[in-house]
């Protein structure tokens, strides 16, 4: 004989189901916005990514071009744009959000062949720096 709540058992499974899928979904959306009231100027270590690169699609779903002052960073909106100072020279360069970035652990900004040359970095490959949004 067929169990009486097989069907409120199924109900129960497909509510918690949707609701996990619901949460991630939400989890996300959540990382690409900038945190109101940024406390300040972030420091870490920037990186730089060119001609394996160069004319593929970036997140932003615009062409990668190594040779323009651009960056990659994992939450903040496309479009932002960011004072980064090279804190071993204190070189400067003003690049704009086109791409997510980056995937290694300790680093808080890929930049463009071209923002990492202004910034004197391309030998080093990895240097401290500091992220200031200017808009």
């Amino acid at each position: 004989m067929a169990d009486g709540n097989a069907g409120g058992k199924r109900r129960c499974a497909i509510a918690a189901l949707a609701g996990v899928v619901l949460l991630t979904a939400g989890a996300g959306c959540a990382v690409r916005r900038i945190p109101g009231g940024s406390p300040g100027p972030l420091e870490g270590n920037a990186s730089w990514y060119g001609v394996a690169f160069h004319g593929r699609l970036a997140a932003d779903g615009n062409r990668y071009n190594m040779y323009e002052l651009t960056a990659a960073h994992r939450t903040l909106e496309f479009g932002t744009r960011l004072l980064v100072t090279n804190l071993r020279n204190g070189r400067t360069v003003k690049v704009m959000i086109t791409d997510r970035g980056p995937f290694v652990e300790g680093r808080v900004i890929d930049l463009s062949f071209a923002a990492a040359q202004a910034l004197g970095m391309l030998n080093a490959g990895v240097v401290p720096v500091r992220l200031e949004v200017i808009g």
